[in-house]
């Protein structure tokens, strides 16, 4: 029996007459971190919609499970970008977090005790339980991307989608999401992460998909993640890129 998560076989995806994605192939197994890297443009959020069916891609397949996306999205959570997300709308972190349970339940059925204990057990988890009753557009960063992983974990996945998990938060922050998610693949799931700080991808991540609108490397951090595979999925940008880094330190 296969043990990919995910199949990509051939993916293109055009946004009218601009090409994002071409023929990208990958085979996603269980229990690891995935690092998805590359510059802006790159390809690496239209990868993640195009696996998750939120968009149509001109030629390829995917297989999730080994099956099409509608029929196993249940196993499947996303976390987008935080620009994606309305901060101003109406709702509690408790009412954010209690949504990783309605893809179990039918249109009129209401979330049991067992649904609580699992929103709770979330809640606590990622340690923003005494958030509960605050509206989401009243907390800093870091805490908002912490009640969307606690969504995430309440859903109870096998296949997690964070796009940038770590912009806009501090670095206690980022160690305590890091140590989640690993944590999460010691217990078989499966993760894949869209990230741009460089220096920190050997220590987060078991493996690595470099993209710029092709696919420049995947596969073990150690081996494939070096200085001549970043030339080529940076190209020109990456003297400002190391200048970057080289300010952080």
């Amino acid at each position: 029996m296969s043990n990919n998560i995910i199949e990509v076989d051939g993916l293109s995806v055009n946004y009218g007459n601009k090409r994002v994605l071409t023929n990208i192939h990958l085979d996603i197994t269980k229990g690891s971190i995935y690092g998805v890297i590359g510059p802006n443009g790159a390809g690496k959020s239209t990868l993640f919609k195009s696996i998750l069916g939120l968009i149509d891609s001109n030629s390829g397949f995917i297989k999730v499970f080994g099956k099409n996306i509608e029929e196993v999205r249940k196993k499947v959570s996303y976390v987008p970008q935080k620009d994606e997300i309305d901060w101003q709308f109406p709702a509690s972190v408790l009412d954010v977090v209690k949504m990783g349970r309605y893809p179990f339940k039918s249109v009129f059925q209401r979330l049991n005790k067992e649904d609580d204990k699992i929103t709770l057990n979330a809640l606590k988890e990622l340690e923003i339980e005494d958030l509960k009753n605050r509206q989401i557009g009243a907390l800093s960063g870091g805490q908002q991307q912490r009640v969307f992983i606690a969504r995430a974990i309440c859903q109870q996945a096998e296949l997690f989608f964070f796009d940038e998990p770590f912009v806009g938060i501090d670095i206690t922050t980022e160690i305590k999401i890091i140590k989640l998610m690993r944590n999460l693949a010691a217990a078989g799931k499966t993760l894949l992460v869209v990230h741009h700080d460089l220096s920190t991808v050997k220590k987060y991540f078991d493996k690595v998909i470099m993209l710029n609108q092709r696919l420049v490397a995947f596969g073990d951090t150690d081996l494939v993640f070096n200085d001549a595979n970043i030339a080529k999925t940076y190209g020109s940008r990456l003297p400002i890129l190391e200048k970057l880094e080289t300010s952080k330190k």
